[in-house]
């Protein structure tokens, strides 16, 4: 029987009920399975007895174990989920339902789409439960063992997306038992040429090199034993096929040419035992500048804890040793499996490993950003399943980011609003351009204003991971909705005035709700964002809203020519409420425009001085001076206000911003720029604007110019 040797190492770890439980799981299986064979020719039973039989090897509880017996009678067989959670248990079913595939009887578009389906269906079953992926995990593994019985082009095809999506989610949660194995398969698939000749060679010096690790072994033994330190084992660690082929092609390198094939792992009892031995080593040999690494102080992000030193052994060759102590071996070996709570009646407690993985909260976050599953894969082997970089914050923190991330991908990581409000960026304490290439170990710190104005278009080409592209894009969209929603009520008002209807009367909730059912618009925004951009007419809103008051708006209007506006002097478009022919002046310190937040206060011989409500000279006035002031919708003052433009220091950018300036029909006072030597342009300018939003169409334009990275209103 097949279940035998899975019995037998479960039975090293799990309870007699356990047991009992697992056999009453394999009898339900081969009964669901009867009759059915793999390509190879063998009866079913044996592919989930086989993935059961590697998750006990990760010593998985028993839960896991049983869904992984029965992980594909509900796609296979006439099985439901509900005899499953009536014979096992809520637990098992949720399981089993997390790694079942999506109905074939669905529509998609192509096979890519399924797929892409069945990956996104994955990754939200495993945030429910992590133990979903590890189950699959084992499954693919088992698959790759048997892919020989497939036809040729399934073979490619499988270890293509094993390569992609499968090994490196392995390594992603430190299951380097599986990650390992899975490479080395898909390898041989679709290099197998490079596969069977690296094979070859390294069995060519095999036992030249079993003979000279056996030399450095004894000499380490020797010198630890003299100085007293507990190892619990000292070996020798096979390099992986894949590893040495990606080094081969990255390095541009041939095989006699990669020296650190050799490697040692010691096994101590106590980190301060680890960092002893990493002592001793070095008095041994001699070690190789910039290759000690120190995943202890440090770990990897999926929890792999060691030290690493390559030295230069006996014989002039180096020598990588790891050393680690036996819970830092185990979780280097099962990852996440390792952290595992085995107890009877525990279930998974995701607050344990919220800190462990962080990135998987993240990934999820990628997953509900995405327009569809396709664009979720694609992104995820971007962001999470490629090569990456390791940056610090200035307090230390590390952050992992694509290979070939910029300071914005690392300001999106940090946070949605330090990556909108920034405006440019240090590294290693210099400033650099926002399209710098960050590389490992660099410390990055973000320079942000709450003046900015924002993304600019071009941000979408400099950024690497689908993050920060996905929280670009979700601004650009936000940002328009605001603004027509803005634009909207502005006009709606506008309207209103015209026709000298009170708009406290006509804009109640009442009214307005009423008008958004009637139009079928989910809510007052989506109504007054239609009106903004022109999807209905002011008119329509507007004669809708004042249905049954004293006179209704036409809805065809004609043409009235505006009236003069009244001359007064020195009022800079500020009302005081309740106060006539006040002299008043805006402040020069932070230069407030209509749309600003307003206050203002008396100074003697002076009239009101205005300020911007967050203007910081604001806070020293006493509030017995401080006065109401309101803008003046009627006021046509134009308004001098200051920006500043970043970008690529290239030819005609000056004459590019210009232009932009000029096509948004805005009046431009003053323009200095100027470049410094790392390629950096700063263009001020001064130019009249009416109000808040005609100032934002401005920035929006500049910020359409090629290599412009941020625009933001100086305020003294």
């Amino acid at each position: 029987m097949p279940v035998e040797q899975l019995l037998e190492k479960a039975g090293e770890y799990l309870t007699e009920n356990d047991i009992e439980q697992l056999e009453k799981a394999y009898q339900f299986a081969r009964e669901a399975h009867q009759g059915q064979v793999r390509k190879s020719g063998e009866p079913y039973i044996h592919h989930p007895v086989a993935v059961a039989e590697i998750l006990a090897e990760l010593q998985m509880d028993i839960a896991t174990l049983v869904a992984a017996l029965l992980h594909d009678v509900v796609e296979d067989t006439g099985v439901t989920l509900e005899q499953i959670e009536a014979q096992f248990g809520e637990t098992v079913k949720n399981l089993v339902d997390g790694v079942t595939k999506l109905n074939k009887r669905m529509k998609f578009k192509s096979n890519e789409e399924h797929q892409a389906e069945n990956h996104r269906k994955m990754f939200v079953a495993m945030a429910q439960d992590i133990r979903v992926i590890l189950i699959k995990l084992a499954d693919r593994l088992h698959n790759m063992r048997t892919l020989k019985y497939m036809p040729e082009h399934k073979q490619r095809q499988k270890a293509k997306e094993t390569l992609e999506i499968f090994a490196p989610l392995a390594h992603r949660l430190g299951i380097s038992k599986i990650k390992w194995e899975l490479e080395d398969i898909s390898l041989r698939y679709l290099n197998p040429q490079q596969y069977y000749r690296i094979v070859h060679l390294m069995k060519k010096k095999r036992a030249e090199r079993e003979e000279y690790l056996n030399e450095i072994i004894q000499t380490l033994k020797g010198r630890l034993a003299e100085m007293e330190v507990k190892v619990i084992d000292v070996s020798g660690r096979p390099k992986h096929i894949y590893s040495i082929y990606k080094k081969m092609v990255t390095q541009n390198k041939e095989f006699n040419e990669i020296y650190d094939l050799l490697a040692v792992r010691v096994i101590v009892e106590t980190v301060r035992d680890c960092y002893a031995v990493l002592g001793i080593i070095h008095t041994i040999w001699k070690p190789m500048p910039g290759r000690f690494k120190d995943y202890i102080a440090m770990p990897k992000t999926n929890m792999y804890q060691s030290l690493h030193t390559t030295v230069i052994g006996p014989k002039g060759e180096p020598i990588e040793v790891q050393i680690r102590t036996m819970e830092m071996h185990r979780t280097a070996e099962y990852g996440i499996a390792a952290h595992w709570a085995y107890k009877e009646g525990t279930a998974l407690q995701k607050s344990d490993f919220e800190e462990k993985l962080k990135w998987f909260r993240e990934m999820m976050e990628l997953q509900q950003e995405s327009k569809d599953a396709q664009e979720f894969v694609e992104s995820l082997k971007v962001d999470w399943f490629s090569d990456s970089v390791f940056v610090f914050t200035p307090k230390g923190d590390v952050i992992e980011l694509p290979m070939g991330s910029v300071p914005l991908d690392f300001a999106y990581r940090i946070h949605t609003e330090i990556g909108n409000k920034c405006i440019g960026a240090k590294v290693n304490g210099k400033i650099v351009p926002l399209d710098y290439k960050l590389s490992t170990g660099d410390i990055v710190e973000i320079l942000t204003s709450k003046h900015s104005y924002g993304p600019s278009q071009d941000w979408l080409k400099i950024v690497k991971s689908s993050h920060a592209r996905n929280k670009i894009r979700a601004w650009f969209k936000k940002q328009r909705r605001e603004e027509s929603i803005e634009k909207g009520k502005e006009m709606v008002i506008a309207l209103l005035k015209k026709h000298e209807f009170d708009v406290d009367v006509v804009l109640t909730p009442e009214r307005i709700a009423e008008a958004t059912k009637k139009f079928n618009f989910q809510d007052a925004d989506d109504m007054f964002s239609a009106v903004g951009y022109g999807g209905i007419s002011t008119a329509q809103v507007v004669h809708r809203l004042t249905d049954g008051l004293k006179t209704e708006v036409p809805v065809v209007l004609p043409e009235v020519k505006a009236l003069p506006k009244r001359n007064r002097r020195g009022d800079q478009g500020v009302r005081v409420k309740g106060v006539e022919n006040l002299l008043i002046r805006l402040s020069r310190c932070c230069n407030p425009v209509p749309g600003d937040d307003i206050a203002g206060y008396v100074t003697q011989g002076r009239g009101v001085t205005v300020h911007r409500s967050d203007c910081p000279n604001l806070a020293n006035v006493p509030e017995e001076r401080r006065i109401s002031v309101e803008w003046d919708s009627d006021s046509t003052h134009s308004y001098q206000v200051d920006i500043e433009v970043s970008g690529f220091d290239r030819s005609g950018l000056l004459n590019e911003v210009l232009q932009a300036v000029h096509d948004s029909k805005t009046n431009l006072s003053a323009v200095s720029a100027k470049g410094d030597k790392r390629g950096i342009a700063s263009i001020h300018i001064r130019i009249g604007i009416q109000n808040i939003n005609h100032l934002k169409s401005v920035v929006e334009r500049v910020k359409r110019v090629r290599d412009i990275y941020s625009v933001r209103r100086i305020i003294q």
